[in-house]
C-alpha cells in the first residue's frame, strides 16, 4: 500500500544541512515548500523532508473564524501532500492522496482553503509513502475565537519525533523480512527478568519476546524535541509563580511517550485539541499523532521533561528553566516493560494478571496452533466478517475493555498516570442521542510478515469496499485489538466521543483513541461530515503494511 509512490531513490540530496527546529508563521495566508535536503541529528546524517526549509516544519498560528488560504508547492522528485491532522474541512481538502485529492505532482503548487471552525492543539504532515519518517510534519495551534477557557502566563510547543540515518524505505523492507530486526533488547531479556519456564516456553512459542514493544526503536531512532536531541534539548523560559501550558504534539511516525516532568504534577486541560476537565496526574502516555495541553506551576528553578520512548530505550528531553543554561538532574532511564498475558489477550478468567484459558486448549493441554503450527487463539472466536488468511497469526482470546490501562509500563510506577477513563468533556457534547448500531471492526496482523488488516483485509486503494455511514448517523463503533502492539487508531474529517464511562454529554472528543493489546475501545460517532475520510492506524509502517480504510459519509440529499 502506497500513498503516492515508493519514496523515490535511496540517493543523498547534496547541499546545506537541513535546520533542526522551527519558526512561526501567522496570517490567512500562508505559503508553504516541500523540499528534502540533509539532516545531522547527534552526529548521524540521513534523509530530510523539510517544510520551509526546516525540521519540524513551521508552528502555524491561525485564528478560529478566519477563512485560511495555504498554498504548497512541491519541490521534491515525487508526489507529497499535508494532512492537517483534527481539522474540520471539507473533504477534498484534507490531503489524503488517492482518498480526497491526487496528491501535488512534483513542481506543482496546491492550494488548500477552508474556514477554521475550531481551536485547539493539532499538527500536519505528509500523507505520501513515508515522508513524515523524514521530517515533513509541523504543529498547528488555533487560538480561539472567544476566551481561552485554558488561562496561563506563558505556553510552549513541545512537538515530540525521531530521526532516523536509515532510509525509511529500508525500515519498512527490514521490518518486512524480520519483524523483530530492530529489537535490540531481545538477545539478553530472558537472563534479566523474572518469568517461569512456563512463561518462557510460551513466548518461545509465539515466536516473539515479550519485550517486543516497539517495532523501531533506539539505536536506529534518535528521539527528539522539537526537532533536537535530548543532548540540546530545547529549553522553555518561565518567571517562578508563573502558571505554563504546554502543548504537547506526538509527531513520530513509530513511538508512543511517556511523558513526566519529575518534581511538578501535569493537569491535563484538553486532548487531541479538545478542551477537558481539569484532571492532575504525574506521568502520561501519549500515542503517535495524540495531542495534549497541560497545565504546570514550576516552583523551582529547573525541571527536566522526559519524554521516555514506551521500550524505554531512549528520551527526548527538554527543560523548564528560569535561567538559560540552568539544567535540572535528568532520571535514567527505566526498566524496559514487558508484555504479559494480558497483552494478548489472554487473561480470560484469571484477574486479569494472564495464564492460559484451558477451555480452549486441545486435549493434550496445548494452545490451538494454525495451519503453519503458530500458537493461536481459536479462531472460531472471530465473527464470520474477519477474513481468516496469512494476514491473521494470532488472535487475543478474550479482549476486554481497558480504558483505565495506563499503557504498556506505567501499570506499577506508584504515582498517577492518566489513563482514557479520566478525560471529560470540558464543554457538553451536543448530540447525545444513542447510537442506531453498533460497527465492530478487529485490528489484525501478522507479526511475523509484518501485514496489517482492518478485519483481515489489507488497504488497496482501487478495490476497497468502504465503511459508509448515513448522514448524520450516530454509530458505536467498537475496535477490538487481535494483536500483541498498541495501535493508535485515527478518524480523519470528525471527531468522536470515547465511550469511558462519562455520560453521553462528557464522554471526551478525540480523533485518536489507542487500543491495547488484547484489549477493545469504543468510541461514538455522528456522521455530519460528508465525503471520503481515511480511518487507519497511526504507526506509520502499520498504516503502510495495510491497516487503513475509507469511511464514506453521504451528504444530507444522500450524495457525497
Amino acid at each position: 500500500m502506497s500513498h503516492g509512490g515508493h519514496g523515490g531513490s535511496h540517493r543523498m540530496p547534496k547541499g546545506p544541512l537541513i535546520p533542526n527546529g522551527f519558526g512561526v508563521l501567522t496570517g490567512k495566508e500562508i505559503d508553504l515548500t516541500v523540499a528534502d535536503g540533509l539532516r545531522e541529528v547527534a552526529g548521524r546524517r540521513g534523509l530530510g523532508v523539510a517544510v520551509n526549509g526546516t525540521v519540524p516544519g513551521p508552528l502555524l498560528r491561525l485564528k478560529e473564524g478566519d477563512e485560511v488560504t495555504l498554498r504548497v508547492t512541491n519541490r521534491l522528485h515525487e508526489d507529497t501532500s499535508i494532512h492537517w491532522h483534527g481539522l474540520l474541512l471539507p473533504f477534498q481538502f484534507d490531503g489524503v492522496p488517492g482518498v480526497s485529492f491526487p496528491g501535488i505532482k512534483p513542481g506543482e503548487t496546491f492550494t488548500y482553503k477552508f474556514p477554521l471552525r475550531q481551536s485547539g492543539t493539532y499538527w500536519y504532515h505528509s500523507h505520501s509513502g513515508l515522508q513524515e519518517q523524514s521530517g515533513h510534519y509541523g504543529p498547528l495551534i488555533i487560538d480561539p475565537a472567544e476566551p481561552d477557557p485554558i488561562q496561563a502566563d506563558r505556553e510552549f510547543v513541545l512537538l515530540l519525533s525521531e530521526f532516523t540515518a536509515m532510509h525509511p524505505h529500508q525500515i519498512f523492507d527490514r521490518l518486512r523480512t524480520g519483524e523483530g530486526y530492530f529489537n535490540r533488547q531481545k538477545t539478553t531479556w530472558t537472563d534479566d527478568y523474572p518469568m517461569t519456564g512456563a512463561e518462557r516456553r510460551m513466548w518461545a512459542q509465539m515466536r516473539m519476546p515479550a519485550t517486543d514493544i516497539a517495532d523501531v526503536s533506539a539505536p536506529t531512532y534518535t528521539y527528539l524535541a522539537n526537532g533536537l536531541p535530548a543532548q540540546t534539548g530545547p529549553e522553555f523560559l518561565f518567571r517562578r509563580g508563573e502558571r505554563v501550558r504546554l502543548r504537547l504534539i506526538n509527531g513520530s511516525a513509530m513511538t508512543f511517550f511517556n511523558v513526566r516532568i519529575p518534581g511538578l504534577k501535569l493537569t491535563v486541560v484538553a486532548a487531541d485539541g479538545q478542551a477537558v476537565k481539569p484532571v492532575t496526574v504525574e506521568e502520561l502516555q501519549i500515542a503517535v499523532a495524540e495531542t495534549y495541553d497541560l497545565l504546570v506551576e514550576p516552583d523551582g528553578n529547573a525541571f527536566s521533561i522526559v519524554c521516555e520512548s514506551m521500550d524505554r530505550s531512549g528520551m527526548a528531553l527538554a527543560t523548564l528553566t528560569t535561567t538559560p543554561g540552568l539544567r535540572a538532574p535528568v532520571p535514567p532511564l527505566r526498566q524496559p516493560p514487558l508484555l504479559t498475558m494480558a497483552d494478548m489477550g489472554m487473561n480470560h478468567g484469571d484477574g486479569g494478571h494472564g495464564g492460559m484459558d484451558h477451555s480452549k486448549m486441545g486435549h493434550d493441554n496445548k494452545p490451538s496452533t494454525s495451519m503453519d503450527g503458530m500458537p493461536m487463539r481459536d479462531i472460531s472466536l472471530l465473527p464470520p466478517d474477519v477474513k481468516i488468511g496469512p494476514g491473521i497469526d494470532m488472535v487475543s482470546m478474550a479482549p476486554e475493555d481497558k480504558q483505565g490501562d495506563p499503557g504498556i509500563g506505567l501499570r506499577d510506577v506508584g504515582h498517577r498516570v492518566l489513563t482514557y477513563r479520566d478525560l471529560a468533556a470540558l464543554i457538553p457534547n451536543k448530540d447525545i442521542r444513542e447510537p442506531g448500531r453498533l460497527l465492530e471492526l478487529h485490528l489484525t496482523g501478522n507479526m511475523e510478515r509484518y501485514m496489517w488488516s482492518f478485519d483481515g483485509r489489507m488497504f488497496n486503494a482501487v478495490s476497497d469496499v468502504p465503511i459508509r455511514f448515513a448522514w448524520n448517523e450516530r454509530v458505536r463503533v467498537k475496535l477490538v485489538n487481535n494483536t500483541m502492539m498498541a495501535h493508535p487508531i485515527h478518524l480523519h474529517g470528525m471527531f468522536f466521543e470515547l465511550v469511558n464511562g462519562q455520560s453521553p454529554a462528557n464522554q471526551p472528543r478525540k480523533n485518536v483513541v489507542t487500543v491495547q493489546p488484547g484489549a477493545s475501545a469504543q468510541f461514538d460517532l455522528t456522521a455530519n461530515e460528508s465525503g471520503d475520510w481515511a480511518f487507519h492506524c497511526h504507526l506509520l509502517y502499520h498504516m503502510h503494511g495495510g491497516m487503513m480504510q475509507i469511511v464514506t459519509v453521504m451528504g444530507p440529499e444522500g450524495a457525497k
